[in-house]
């Protein structure tokens, strides 16, 4: 397995010093993965506390293995993540200090093969994060109408060719079910033209990404967590997301831009109490990896990272004081 090297963890690092730095903090790792980031905080900040979730058991069972040595300032939980709120409420806690996200499919994930995460290995098509649960790449192929899988590819993949790949798929499983990538790869190299495959990239990673998005409900997940994560930070808390694709940034984007608007009636003179911006944006759109970091770690070539803070209605704060 090759080495598992945390995406931008110095900015990540830097990004929740304020609010972890000097008392007792509690950060929620959403997507611990192997523990890389979740290592460094805890390192870092000696009085924090992180509250772990992956929903692929594996990955947990390595994140455990590695995080073993900070002791009780670790906390697993095998779950999706926008089910945090009842993570938090199994603990007793109704807010924390910070939140970290990782997004898309892990290196980890990708080095398995049996996992059916990588088109540059024959695999079963499995693509299922939690592999104890759902449907797999392999049942969405052989059972979703073709207008259904047209609409995954090009929605989810951004594939130029989706209905014609869609239309190759329901021919080939007429004759025979898939169940292992090789086989779609082969078909997707038929499919694509040859023109495209010069210049496009590999004619697999469209389908593969979107096939991963469908099996695992990826963007739903996401669109579903925000708000709840952001629910939970308390004032002055620090929420940074890591992005891989321009269909998770864009979901980010919009719900950071969402908080961080005012919600009093245009006109009024005056910010009505309880109205006011629930986010201060850390970074101005999305920050990339470096040409460096890139060198040595390819996987943040993709990256875009996000970061806020959560504000403290101060109208409503100054008439409580009062």
């Amino acid at each position: 397995m090759t080495e598992h090297v945390p995406v931008l963890l110095e900015r990540i690092l830097e990004l929740f010093s304020p609010a972890l730095t000097g008392r007792p903090a509690v950060l929620v790792d959403a997507t611990v993965g192997l523990g890389g980031h979740s290592d460094a905080l805890l390192s870092a900040y000696p009085d924090l506390t992180v509250i772990a979730l992956d929903r692929d058991p594996d990955a947990l069972a390595r994140a455990e293995a590695r995080l073993a040595r900070h002791g009780d300032r670790v906390r697993f939980a095998h779950t999706v993540y926008d089910r945090l709120p009842d993570v938090l409420a199994g603990l007793g806690l109704s807010a924390v200090d910070g939140v970290l996200f990782d997004l898309g499919v892990s290196s980890m994930q990708l080095d398995l093969t049996d996992r059916g995460f990588s088109y540059a290995r024959d695999a079963p098509l499995d693509m299922r994060m939690d592999p104890t649960a759902g449907r797999t790449a392999a049942e969405v192929l052989n059972t979703y109408p073709a207008a259904e899988l047209t609409r995954i590819l090009r929605d989810y993949g951004e594939e130029r060719f989706a209905a014609k790949i869609a239309k190759s798929i329901v021919t080939e499983r007429a004759r025979e079910p898939f169940d292992r990538s090789e086989r779609l790869v082969r078909l997707l190299y038929d499919v694509v033209p040859a023109a495209t495959r010069r210049t496009g990239g590999h004619p697999a990673k469209r389908t593969f990404q979107a096939l991963r998005i469908e099996v695992n409900a990826e963007l739903d997940v996401l669109r579903r967590a925000i708000p709840n994560v952001l629910g939970v930070l308390a004032p002055g808390g620090r929420i940074v997301v890591e992005s891989y694709q321009s269909l998770e940034d864009r979901i980010v984007k919009q719900a950071f831009a969402e908080w961080a608007a005012s919600r009093t009636p245009p006109g009024l003179p005056v910010e009505l109490p309880g109205h006011g911006p629930r986010l201060k944006l850390l970074t101005r759109g999305a920050e990339k990896a470096g040409e460096t970091e890139i060198a040595h770690n390819p996987r943040a070539a993709s990256v875009r990272l996000r970061a806020a803070e959560r504000l403290e209605d101060e109208v409503a704060r100054k008439a409580a004081e009062e």
